[in-house]
This record gives C-alpha cells, sequence and structure tokens, in this order.
C-alpha cells in the first residue's frame, strides 16, 4: 500500500474498535461530569505514580519528552474545559475564554517542534524509524498557519442542554479538515508506524462526532480523545509498535511529500479564506467570529443556545 506496507484485517478490525471505545468513552465522560473527574484527574494521577514510570521510561518507543507533554497538555485542556462548562460564570469571563485557544496552538506548536526536529533524523531514533526531510518544514509550516486561522473564541459558550458542552462555533468543518490533513502527515512524519492508529483513527475518534454527533464542540471531542489515547500508549505502549495489530508505514518519501504537500495546501487554502473574511468584514480575529455570517455557524448556535 500506499501509506503503510499491509493492512491485515484483523488490524483493520482492531482500528474500527479502537475508533468506537474512543468514541463511546467520549461520549459516557462528556455527558457525565463525575466520569470525566474519574477519568481525566484520578486515573492519570494514579497511573503517573503507579504505572506509567515502568511502562513508559527510557528505551521504550514513548520514552522520550513528545509522548508525555502531550498526554499531561491533553490532560490540562480535557481539564480547563471541564471547569469552563460545569464551574458557574465562568464561561463569561474573557480570560477564561482565551485558554481554549491557548491550550491548542501550544499542542499545535508541540507538534510543529517536534516535525523540526525530526528534519535532523534518519534511522531509528527512540525505538521509531524517522526518515527526516523537507516534508517537516512543509508540514511545520502548515501547523503554524493552523495557529493562525484560529479565531472566534469571545463567541466560546456553554451549551443549554445536560452535557453542557463547550461549544465553539467558529471553528467549522473547512478548519478542521485543515487540521486533520497537517496532524495525520506530524503522526506519518514523526510517529510513522503508529500512525495507523494515532493518526487516522484517533482523528476520526474527534471528527465524527463533531459532523455527526454534537457539531459545534470538537475542540473537546478532540481534547478527550486524545487524553485518551495518550493514557493508553503511555500504558500499553507495544500495541501500536510490536504487537501483533501493529501496522507498519511504507516509509515512502513520496507518501511523506504527499501527506505534507496535502496538509499544507489545505492550510494555505484556509488561511487565504480567513483572511479575505477578514479583510472584507473589517473584522478583528481577536475579538471578533470570523464567520458569523455563514450557516453551518448559525445552525450551531441555534442549536445550543
Amino acid at each position: 500500500m500506499f501509506l503503510f506496507e499491509s493492512v491485515p484485517w484483523y488490524s483493520a478490525l482492531m482500528g474500527l474498535a479502537v475508533l468506537a471505545g474512543l468514541i463511546a468513552v467520549n461520549e459516557l465522560t462528556r455527558r457525565s461530569k463525575w466520569a470525566s473527574l474519574a477519568v481525566y484527574l484520578v486515573l492519570p494521577v494514579a497511573m503517573t505514580v503507579l504505572v506509567w514510570p515502568r511502562t513508559a521510561g527510557a528505551g521504550t518507543a514513548v520514552g522520550y519528552w513528545f509522548p508525555w507533554v502531550k498526554t499531561y497538555s491533553a490532560l490540562a485542556g480535557v481539564l480547563g474545559f471541564l471547569a469552563l462548562r460545569h464551574v458557574k460564570g465562568l464561561d463569561t469571563k474573557k480570560l477564561m475564554l482565551a485558554f481554549p485557544p491557548l491550550i491548542l496552538s501550544v499542542n499545535i506548536l508541540e507538534a510543529v517542534v517536534r516535525d523540526f526536529e525530526c528534519l535532523a533524523y534518519n534511522g531509528l531514533v527512540d525505538g521509531i524509524v524517522i526518515i527526516g526531510g523537507p516534508w517537516n518544514i512543509l508540514n511545520g509550516a502548515a501547523g503554524i498557519l493552523n495557529i493562525l486561522t484560529i479565531a472566534g473564541w469571545s463567541g466560546i459558550f456553554v451549551s443549554k442542554d445536560e452535557s453542557k458542552d463547550m461549544i465553539w462555533p467558529d471553528q467549522l468543518w473547512f478548519w478542521i479538515v485543515a487540521y486533520d490533513l497537517w496532524n495525520f502527515a506530524y503522526v506519518y512524519n514523526c510517529i510513522p508506524d503508529h500512525s495507523f492508529y494515532s493518526g487516522l483513527f484517533l482523528l476520526l475518534s474527534c471528527t465524527i462526532p463533531a459532523f455527526f454527533i454534537k457539531k459545534g464542540a470538537w475542540l473537546q471531542h478532540r481534547a478527550q480523545t486524545l487524553a485518551l489515547w495518550a493514557m493508553f500508549s503511555l500504558t500499553l505502549p507495544f500495541f501500536a509498535d510490536s504487537s501483533r495489530f501493529a501496522v507498519r508505514s511504507s516509509h515512502s518519501t513520496a507518501a511523506l511529500w504527499v501527506v505534507s504537500l496535502l496538509a499544507l495546501a489545505s492550510n494555505l487554502a484556509v488561511f487565504a479564506y480567513h483572511l479575505y473574511k477578514i479583510l472584507k468584514g473589517r473584522l478583528n480575529p481577536l475579538k471578533h467570529e470570523v464567520y458569523a455570517d455563514l450557516a453551518p455557524f448559525k445552525a450551531v448556535v441555534a442549536a445550543n443556545r
């Protein structure tokens, strides 16, 4: 195959099982504050003390800085969003509304730094085969553009239904698709043999709910599914790396070029449209919602106010 060496039927089924499991736990925890606290606070504290020092230490596939930083930054996002959703009046504080874009930008920037770092690699690094090249620069640039097109956080609000979801109407489908293409390219560039699960199915686990289950809550879906997968990866690092279900990257330079070029092209397109909307409407993206005139934006607001 172009992206992967091969995808056996049992690995494909496992991918679907991972997808279903992530969506199911995401749905459970977004509907229950107490389930969220148990899964995203109590569990990781226990795992930090009792499990991860043994399963994710030096010499393992996750024994370097990035998996640990990603796990705790994702958890910080989840807990911050949980506070915004459930602490009365917090969603009216401008400083708190700046937290979602800040944590999102930090998470993207972490990956951009790692992409640039991997430019110098060619071979086995921390137990993972990485082939560095110009694609790392292209995708790093795509990630920076993705950060620059984050806007409309002044319009974040908490839904009026029982789940009290964090709704960000300005985060529309085209930005989400550009993010997905960038993030898949990042994983494919920097953790290639994990990209079947950590890229493809992990991204689907937040994109499907954002498009079909709870629209407008993409960042909440993303933070929760990312935190779940990151904790799983620190606990069972061999699953995506050396288990029977592992799916190896093709390590094709052509594939590396294609995924990174797609990521850059999509983010350039979103950036151009973003800039057009700002200039046409004379908007300040730090204060205004950029896409408030679009039908998908209006539908999200109407469904949740």
